[in-house]
């Protein structure tokens, strides 16, 4: 398995040695905490804080926020774009409650985020690490690991366990969100055997942002935070604030990594989508479609070219610029084409492509292993014409900003 988090990092004030008494300037001894996955077999970090972490004064149950994903009632086999973008309801109060789950399985869930400039509530998922791609706004998310500043384009790490909020930057954000069981980490061939990147690879370790400010506050006042598991959920009284924390290091925190600093590889023939391949997670994968020259051998057909995907379900989310392999879509805009059923370029597109030298395309895409299901909340988005789409003449729009 590679890395969850780029490299080892550190903040604030730290003891010699793992394990040892750390005092505070009264004597009293900073509770160490240790936030691991796999068990005691996987990455981790060491924090240390003022208050105790388990200090809680009352747990009250609350309807899990968002709702847990229920099936789409009409299940058709067939291609789905859902137009997100211009349906969904006005920007939410915060990331949580903005939140709406368009697909899912047992591994993963997709879903959107519309949500206002206000502050969040202090959240903890618990169940899943989730990955955000920041569409549109930007601001800084706050956590026990300290503060790091988002922006439009940025593929922002939560892990599992962190306690976190949002908080805009003065205008409303739209994320796309993707919450998975299993660790997101970086694909193992991009690294050498001491998980160090290596030459070929799309980024490089000075790449990733990682939280540089710690807000170690000393509030003893009750505060509330959002636990969720799975399709549980409490509100957890602490008897503080749970930002205490006054030095961390390890290899499991936030982290940040930008689109466009992911670096496309091309050729003289068409590249498969696997040269794209951001991250990797168990039962799916991560890939960016970034502006980029493309394949340029002689003839070359530099749209891609019709396929079945027959052990993967495909899902791509519209960025920006000019998709030109497929019209009739808009920034916010997802597609969803199950396994087994081919899709392709739109009609026109494939002769169209030939000794074209240039793409600024922007967009995201997830390849699920096993079978995605819509949601009910995905069938307000979906355009019933799209399975039609590729007939000679059907009307279509090309994608633009």
């Amino acid at each position: 398995m590679g890395p969850m988090a780029p490299s080892y990092h550190r903040l604030g004030r730290l003891p010699s040695k793992r394990h040892v008494a750390f005092r505070g300037p009264d004597g009293e001894l900073y509770p160490e905490e240790l936030v691991g996955s796999e068990g005691f077999g996987g990455r981790y970090s060491l924090l240390h804080h003022r208050y105790a972490p388990t200090r809680v004064a009352e747990v009250r149950e609350t309807d899990p926020v968002p709702p847990s994903p229920s099936p789409a009632r009409h299940g058709a086999l067939r291609h789905h774009l859902l137009r997100t973008r211009h349906q969904g309801p006005d920007p939410a109060g915060d990331e949580i409650s903005g939140r709406r789950w368009l697909l899912y399985n047992d591994d993963l869930r997709i879903g959107v985020s519309d949500f206002g400039a206000g502050s969040g509530r202090l959240v903890r998922n618990g169940g899943a690490d989730e990955l955000h791609f920041v569409h549109a706004g930007g601001g800084r998310l706050e956590s026990v690991f300290g503060v790091l500043d988002y922006r439009a384009g940025d593929y922002v790490l939560v892990p599992k366990g962190t306690t976190h909020r949002w908080v805009p930057g003065g205008e409303p954000n739209r994320h796309l969100v993707l919450e998975a069981r299993g660790p997101f980490h970086l694909p193992g061939r991009y690294q050498n055997q001491e998980g160090q990147l290596l030459e070929h690879a799309p980024y490089w370790e000075r790449d990733f942002r990682r939280p540089q400010e710690l807000l170690s506050l000393d509030d003893p006042n009750p505060t509330d935070v959002l636990v969720r598991v799975d399709d549980r959920a409490a509100v957890y009284t602490l008897d503080h604030h749970p930002f205490d924390v006054v030095g961390w290091d390890g290899h499991l925190y936030p982290y940040a990594f930008s689109i466009h600093d992911f670096e496309p590889i091309s050729g003289r023939q068409h590249q498969p989508p696997p040269v794209h391949q951001t991250f990797e997670l168990d039962g799916a994968v991560v890939c960016s479609f970034c502006p980029r020259r493309l394949d340029d051998g002689p003839d070359v057909v530099t749209a891609p070219y019709n396929h079945a995907n027959l052990d993967s379900d495909e899902v791509l989310y519209y960025v920006s610029g000019s998709f030109f392999s497929r019209r009739g879509v808009e920034p916010g805009a997802l597609t969803f084409h199950p396994h087994g059923v081919p899709h392709g370029p739109a009609p026109g597109v494939a002769e169209r492509s030939i000794g074209r030298t240039h793409t600024d395309e922007l967009a995201v895409m997830v390849d699920a292993f096993r079978p995605l299901a819509m949601t009910s909340d995905s069938e307000a988005f979906d355009d019933p014409a799209y399975p039609m789409s590729w007939l000679p003449g059907a009307a279509a729009t090309e994608l633009t900003t």
